[in-house]
C-alpha cells in the first residue's frame, strides 16, 4: 500500500465525512489518481444495498399494518392508518427518485408477506393459522392510498 494509500484509507477510518468531501473536491478537479477507489466503490455499493433494505423494511411495515388492520378490527388506530399512510409514502418516494427499484419490489413481495406475518403474530399474539399462507393483497393494493382491508 503507498503512503496517499494509507493516508486515505486512514481518513476514510477516522473522518468519514472530512474522507467524502476530500473525494468530492478530488473527483470534481479529476485528480482520479488520488480517489481511494476501493472505499469509494464499496460506499457506492453500500448505497444501493442500503436503499433496497429500507424498500423492505418499509414495505414490511405496511403489510405487518394492513394485517393488523383486517385481522383485528377492534383495535383499529390512527397510528396504524399513519403508519400505513408513512411507509407507503417512503416506499413511493424511493420508487420514484429510483425507478429501477420497482422490479426489485416485485421481487421481494412474497418474502416480506411471510416476514410481516412473522411480525404480526408477535405482535398480536394471534396464531400463524390466523393470517393467510400466501398474501391476500395485490402490490398495487398496497401501495394505493385508498386500500384498507375489511
Amino acid at each position: 500500500m503507498t503512503p496517499l494509500e494509507t493516508a486515505l484509507k486512514t481518513q476514510y477510518e477516522t473522518d468519514y465525512l472530512k474522507w467524502i468531501e476530500t473525494t468530492l473536491e478530488k473527483l470534481r478537479s479529476r485528480d482520479y489518481d488520488s480517489v481511494d477507489w476501493e472505499n469509494l466503490i464499496e460506499e457506492i455499493e453500500d448505497m444501493g444495498r442500503s436503499e433496497q433494505r429500507s424498500l423492505k423494511s418499509n414495505l414490511i411495515v405496511v403489510l405487518v399494518h394492513l394485517l393488523k388492520w383486517q385481522f383485528q378490527p377492534d383495535r383499529r388506530s390512527g397510528s396504524w392508518g399513519g403508519s400505513i399512510v408513512e411507509h407507503r409514502r417512503r416506499i413511493q418516494e424511493a420508487v420514484d427518485d429510483s425507478p429501477s427499484l420497482r422490479p426489485y419490489l416485485e421481487s421481494i413481495f412474497d418474502g416480506c408477506y411471510l416476514q410481516a406475518v412473522k411480525q404480526a403474530k408477535a405482535e398480536t399474539g394471534l396464531s400463524s393459522e390466523t393470517f393467510p399462507q400466501q398474501c391476500p393483497y395485490e402490490l398495487v393494493e398496497v401501495m394505493s392510498d385508498e386500500f384498507l382491508p375489511h
